[in-house]
């Protein structure tokens, strides 16, 4: 970034992410979870408003923001909104992607076993 006259501002990375949470709830904000990382949650986290009670029901291996790409949130209310973003909840939806590994890849696998797959809930919004 500094290449090209842009300095990089990271204010966030040296909170704790479960301050972080309860400041951000206590402000606030509301979101709903709309996708899911399967290789870290089940689909009953999908379409859930983040509260104390989901923060309680994470596992101890998941960030309760979500930041090593466990869940992905919509901010639907927050103090800077006039009104708050009305939707409703649609489907939970299950989808699978296949990704090949790169060719930096050092394992050199063959083609067709050389695929990452990822499995993610997502919950539709209207």
């Amino acid at each position: 970034m500094a290449a090209i006259g842009i300095t990089s501002v990271f204010s966030l990375r040296k909170i704790d992410s479960h301050e972080l949470m309860r400041n951000f709830l206590a402000l606030g904000f509301k979101t709903i979870v709309v996708c899911i990382n399967e290789k870290f949650l089940d689909k009953s986290f999908c379409g859930r408003v983040i509260d104390e009670q989901f923060i309680k029901d994470l596992p101890a291996n998941v960030d309760v923001c979500g930041e090593n790409g466990e869940f992905h949130t919509f901010v639907f209310d927050d103090p800077i909104f006039k009104t708050p973003i009305k939707f409703t909840k649609g489907e939970i939806v299950y989808k699978q992607f296949k990704a090949l590994l790169n060719n930096d890849d050092k394992r050199n696998l063959p083609i067709d076993t050389a695929v990452m797959q990822y499995s993610f809930w997502f919950c539709d919004l209207y």
